[in-house]
């Protein structure tokens, strides 16, 4: 396992931080929240994103995309978390199209793939309700009549639903098996409301009350729970890769404030205890990122089992958000008031770093999601 980027991993990461830095510094975030734009982001600087090809990294040529594979989302989601840029591509790309391209038939990715590579089209996924994250259990249900399904579910958390263009919606149909359908976002019957949450970004309450849709707008056959848990796995990594960035910044901003502010005469960064608890934030990063580095890896070899890439998937999604809510605490308490004023920089990544550790599950859920894979491994070798 590599823990440093590869040469086109490290061409990706350069662009994105000149690109970032320039269009996308920490206060354009803090401008589209006071502003309280309703998509949350900037329409121009993710049409940018696209251009760049970001949309198209890990989806196919044939539709448009790089086929550059997994790997190279982390250099990219990882100057995305250190700039705090809000962009949809979690959503719509790395959900959205990972489902689209592992279970549609051709026809149906010729269709929706490339509108998510050039923008035309932005999707989001709705699976589940507020409550703690389950891949396995989903709260919408399905029937099946001469029109098509009938879906039902109430008060699920979607990011990036609001003003997107249809939602792919997960459903468990009578059989048991899971299903994948295609629902416009004007569809009779669904209601997205904006959900306001710590970081100010695109969430919202989607309720789907007997909504009809034909027997086309179900996307591939057969039982979709292998490729949604996938896409959740892939969404995860990307999430603990942007969560990476901006603990790295925490990080920094600390460092410096220790080098600059001073008592006793004295800059507090020449205090034996602060040059201790420091050392240990760095350790807590280089760790993390090994494990970061570990789960992409995993995510790009096809040889790779399920149960492996999900115990490395785990493994990095609680590793990193260990370290983020390690460094950001020692942040604020080394930074003292000014760490949780809202005009201090500092603010704006703590707030964004407590909603990306439980997006698409907790350090809870991912350790104990690993103990359990670790005891039925040990069982099968026994």
């Amino acid at each position: 396992m590599s823990l440093v980027y590869n040469e086109e991993q490290q061409q990706l990461d350069d662009s994105a931080r000149e690109f970032l830095a320039a269009r996308s510094p920490v206060a354009e975030q803090r401008r589209i929240r006071d502003e309280q734009v309703v998509q949350a982001f900037d329409q121009a600087l993710w049409q940018q994103m696209l251009e760049f090809g970001w949309g198209g990294i890990a989806l196919p040529e044939a539709y448009g995309g790089l086929e550059f594979g997994f790997q190279g989302f982390a250099p990219v989601f990882e100057q995305i978390g250190r700039n705090l840029a809000a962009a949809p591509l979690v959503s719509s790309v790395v959900l959205c199209g990972s489902l689209i391209n592992l279970l549609g038939n051709e026809a149906q990715r010729a269709e929706l793939l490339p509108g998510l590579i050039d923008g035309t089209q932005r999707l989001a996924l709705a699976t589940q309700g507020q409550d703690r994250f389950r891949p396995e259990h989903l709260d919408v249900a399905v029937t099946e009549n001469s029109q098509g399904f009938v879906l039902e579910g109430q008060d699920l958390w979607v990011i990036d639903a609001n003003q997107a263009n249809a939602l792919l919606v997960a459903g468990r149909l009578p059989s048991g098996d899971t299903g994948l359908f295609l629902v416009p976002a004007d569809t009779q019957g669904l209601t997205i409301e904006p959900l306001h949450l710590l970081d100010s970004r695109n969430h919202a309450r989607v309720s789907l009350s007997h909504v009809q849709v034909s027997a086309a707008a179900r996307i591939g056959s057969g039982d979709a729970q292998p490729q949604l848990e996938c896409a959740l796995d892939r969404a995860a990594l990307c999430v603990a890769a942007e969560l990476l960035g901006a603990t790295h910044v925490m990080f920094e901003m600390t460092i410096e404030y220790l080098k600059t502010r001073t008592q006793f005469g004295a800059p507090i960064g020449s205090f034996q205890a602060l040059q201790h608890r420091a050392a240990w934030m760095l350790v807590d990063l280089e760790l993390a990122r090994s494990a970061l580095m570990a789960g992409f890896e995993a995510l790009n070899d096809e040889a790779c089992s399920v149960a492996t890439r999900q115990q490395l998937v785990s493994l990095a999604k609680w590793k990193v958000g260990e370290a983020a809510h390690k460094i950001s605490r020692e942040a604020v308490q080394m930074h003292g008031g000014i760490g949780v004023t809202d005009e201090y920089d500092l603010g704006l990544y703590l707030k964004r770093s407590r909603v990306a550790q439980v997006l698409f599950g907790d350090s809870d859920f991912h350790c104990e999601r690993y103990g359990k894979i670790a005891q039925q491994l040990s069982a099968e070798t026994h």
